[in-house]
């Protein structure tokens, strides 16, 4: 992990959670709703918060990044700001110079390992020349969720203990395994984690990156704990908040928007400040 971004945002909240034992939401928005609702969670759960924003949100809604960026600042409690699955390298040397994130997903998994690692730790360098935090996929996970390549057509590779140092000797600051998760939704008997896997990632890390968990579509409460006491601390979620606002939305379409606004932001904040207590990040702040 960088030693060079002792003010950064992202880590220092992964540092916190780390230290207290508990996992902090990375939780995906859309839109302005999304983003006010995540936020209040937040304030009213005394809780930190990663917010997260696709690639593909960047180009539907370019004034969204500063619109978060501010809420972000204004916040009562710490929420940082962060480009997840950042797949395509030119956007990501213009991000860097243009737009107020915190923290940047560097994913080139759908490159093989080599290609992946050359050009992570290029633009791990760029990054933290900018003050920017990295995160980083090892292994390769399944699956495609809305507003990310689908690398279904891929074979998932597991993470191994020779690809932890590669990306490590990359310094990178967050790690992201493939232990058997998907982006995406699981088969119906659900999620098969290798947690022994995970614990062994954890444990080898020693502290020199913190641990991310993608693809938690179905998780149960009960396995988001196992996952966070086995060293996640940044626990990315989309479905997991956000499907109870899609059933929302598709209930209630005839209602006026204004109705419609305030009714999808209470449900998503419930929602979330749910999870926050699952995480353990509530009334850490």
């Amino acid at each position: 992990m960088s030693s060079t971004l002792p003010n950064n945002r992202t880590l220092q909240i992964l540092a916190a959670a780390d230290e207290g034992g508990y996992g902090v939401l990375a939780a995906i928005a859309y839109n302005v709703e999304h983003v006010t609702a995540l936020v209040r969670a937040a304030e009213a759960s005394h809780s930190p918060l990663i917010l997260l924003l696709f690639p593909s949100t960047l180009k539907q809604l370019p004034s969204l990044v500063f619109a978060a960026s501010a809420a972000c600042r204004a916040a009562s409690v710490p929420i940082s700001l962060h480009l997840d699955h950042a797949q395509d390298e030119q956007q990501i040397r213009d991000v860097v110079n243009t737009m107020p994130f915190d923290s940047i997903m560097v994913d080139m998994s759908h490159y093989e390992h080599e290609e992946n690692l050359r050009k992570t730790r290029e633009l791990t360098k760029l990054c933290h020349e900018r003050g920017i935090a990295v995160e980083a996929e090892s292994g390769r996970i399944n699956g495609g969720e809305d507003g990310i390549a689908d690398t279904g057509e891929l074979e998932a590779l597991l993470t191994s203990p020779d690809e932890v140092e590669d990306f490590l000797d990359a310094d990178i600051d967050i790690l992201a395994p493939s232990i058997g998760n998907i982006h995406g939704d699981y088969p119906p008997e659900g999620p098969k984690l290798d947690l022994g896997r995970l614990e062994r990632i954890h444990s080898q890390l020693r502290g020199r990156a913190r641990l991310a968990l993608h693809g938690t579509n179905d998780f149960s409460p009960k396995l988001t704990q196992e996952c966070i006491g086995n060293g996640v601390t940044k626990f990315n979620v989309n479905k997991l908040l956000l499907a109870s606002y899609h059933h929302f939305i598709k209930e209630n379409a005839d209602q006026p928007i204004t109705k419609l606004i305030d009714q999808g932001i209470e449900v998503v904040q419930r929602e979330t400040e749910k999870w926050m207590v699952v995480c353990g990040s509530a009334n850490r702040c």
